[in-house]
């Protein structure tokens, strides 16, 4: 045994195979730049998901958990710089994929399952709010892409719409965060004090399903608010949010065309790409639409996607700096809370009299 390890080491180093060699640096390359950062994501993620089930915090999606979650530990911690590849690659590639894959919770038979009315009421209530929140921010004197984040979530479907917005956006890290926190808190707020409206503003389970799901914030705060009201109600704020989370296709078009024709005039710009998940998403709810998906496979593609969202908001959270947050101030908190009042008060009006 040893003779032939001795006669192994007199090998010349020259003779080993040059795609070997090149194998086994991209390998270590691979395990040094991108496994280290996923693992770290993955941890986070797991504890956001173990947490979710502790009581207190089941109010709680773990896409939030897990933005706070990554938020302590790089703060008290700090992010090792070489996990920092694995991160950007959950928070960017994963992302996308989990948006397109939300496309299988939707069909245009539940849109129309709402009524043209409540499609109507669901549209109006989107635009006007994305309209009203980037308008105010403007006039108050908050940043523009931070007031473009806080209207799409706001407006089309929370964190989700808040990622797929960055992407066209390209607003800094604290901001995406930023924006997902203050959106958390109202709808928070909605989810837990909307039921409790109900019956003050004369509300049957119909009218209250419709409001929730054209007002509230994250598909999770308005599933878990329209079946405190009954089963019709809950279902209906189900079909109505979807619609919703539906529409971010259209408005993530149309604000990469807004961008793209902002820097048409400067040349050595880079022109912002249109972001291909957007196309995708709608071929998934085509597809969705037009075959019978198993319910185990939707119910596998479901969960898939929570947790991909949900690493992607622990990669945002690893990423985003306290200090840098509170330089913010209050003005981008006021702002969220200004939309928050408005998509309640203009939905409950068109649900109430349209």
């Amino acid at each position: 045994m040893s003779s032939a390890t001795h006669i192994a080491n007199d090998v010349p180093k020259s003779l080993i195979p040059v795609e070997l060699a090149a194998g086994r640096k991209r390998l270590d390359s691979v395990w040094n730049g991108v496994i280290p950062g996923i693992v770290l994501v993955a941890m986070i993620t797991a504890a956001a998901f173990s947490a979710h089930n502790v009581s207190g915090f089941a109010l709680f999606s773990p896409m939030i958990l897990a933005v706070v979650a990554g938020m302590v530990y790089s703060n008290v911690l700090g992010t090792p710089a070489h996990a920092k590849a694995g991160i950007a690659f959950s928070q960017k590639r994963l992302l996308r994929f989990a948006i397109v894959l939300l496309g299988f919770q939707l069909t245009l038979g539940q849109v129309v399952s709402i009524g043209a009315g409540g499609v109507g009421i669901v549209a109006a209530t989107l635009g006007a709010t994305f309209l009203f929140t980037v308008t105010l921010g403007r006039l108050i004197g908050v940043d523009r892409k931070l007031a473009q984040l806080i209207a799409a979530g706001t407006s089309i479907c929370g964190a989700s719409a808040i990622v797929a917005t960055n992407i066209v956006t390209d607003a800094r890290d604290e901001d995406v965060t930023y924006a997902v926190a203050s959106i958390t808190l109202f709808g928070t707020v909605a989810m837990l004090g909307f039921p409790l409206l109900a019956p003050l503003l004369g509300l049957d389970q119909h009218a209250f399903g419709l409001w929730a799901g054209a007002s509230i914030h994250e598909v999770a705060q308005v599933i878990g608010a329209g079946f405190q009201n009954g089963t019709q109600s809950g279902e209906i704020a189900t079909v109505a949010k979807l619609t919703r989370v539906a529409m971010l296709a259209p408005m993530v078009i149309a604000l990469g065309l807004m961008a793209r024709r902002k820097i048409s005039s400067d040349q050595s710009a880079a022109r912002p790409p249109m972001p291909w998940f957007v196309a995708a998403f709608i071929a998934v709810v085509a597809l969705n639409s037009l075959v019978t998906v198993p319910a185990e496979v939707k119910s596998a593609m479901a969960l898939a996607t929570t947790i991909m969202l949900t690493m992607g908001l622990a990669a945002m959270g690893l990423q985003a700096d306290i200090s840098q947050l509170r330089s913010r101030g209050l003005r981008p908190l006021a702002l969220a809370f200004c939309a928050f009042l408005f998509i309640g008060c203009f939905s409950l009006m068109l649900v109430k009299f349209a």
